[in-house]
This record gives structure tokens, sequence and C-alpha cells, in this order.
């Protein structure tokens, strides 16, 4: 398994890579908005059938099994990769937006108003 630990590797080359796993296989022409958005709630859904029915510790004592813990982290990467894949077809500086949505986010929910607390 090929190591790039986040310190070393940088958005812009995740990135280049999901680009380079496309174009390689001429998925271009499949990979738009709707089918990418499509295939990211499919993943996500995936991800969720790890901890279906689960409780909280249940949920935490699966991913102490290394099998389990690699299925959800298998399913976690698809998303990701998904998301990159949907970023590249838009354009969109994935930085950016992220940083912009938690600017929204930090005045939408205040620290003072929202500490410890789930939404209601």
């Amino acid at each position: 398994m090929r190591q790039m630990p986040d310190e070393d590797t940088t958005l812009a080359d995740l990135r280049q890579r999901v680009a380079e796993f496309v174009a390689a296989r001429d998925w271009r022409q499949f990979h738009v908005p709707k089918n990418l958005s499509m295939s990211i709630a499919i993943e996500a859904a995936e991800l969720m059938e790890h901890f279906q029915w689960l409780t909280h510790e249940q949920a935490a004592a699966a991913l102490q099994d290394e099998a389990k813990r690699a299925a959800v982290t298998d399913e976690l990467a698809d998303v990701l990769i998904y998301g990159l894949s949907l970023a590249n077809v838009l354009g969109v500086d994935v930085s950016t937006v992220v940083l912009n949505k938690l600017e929204q986010n930090e005045r939408r929910f205040p620290v003072e108003a929202w500490r410890g607390r789930a939404r209601v």
C-alpha cells in the first residue's frame, strides 16, 4: 500500500492524482456533476452502513478491529475521491470553499451559544 502522509501530500497532489486516474480510464465523459453528486451520496451511504444499528460504544469497538476499520476508511476514501473529482469538474478551489464555509458556520453557530450543544 502506498504511503503519502498528510504532512507531505498537498490537496493539489490528491486532485491531480484523481484527475489522472479518471483520464487514464476515459471516464471524464461520465464524471459530470449529477453523476458525481450521486456517487458521493451512494458512497456516504455505504460508509453509514458500517455503523447502522450500532451504539456509540459498539461503533468505537468495531473501529478497533483492523478489517472493519479498513472497510470504513475505504468508504471514506471513496467519498473523498468523488468529492475531489467533483471539485475538479466544477473548477472550485477546495481550500477556499472549505474555509469560506467554516467562516459561515462560525457566524451561524457562535461558540458562546453552541459550545457542547447538538443542534435541536
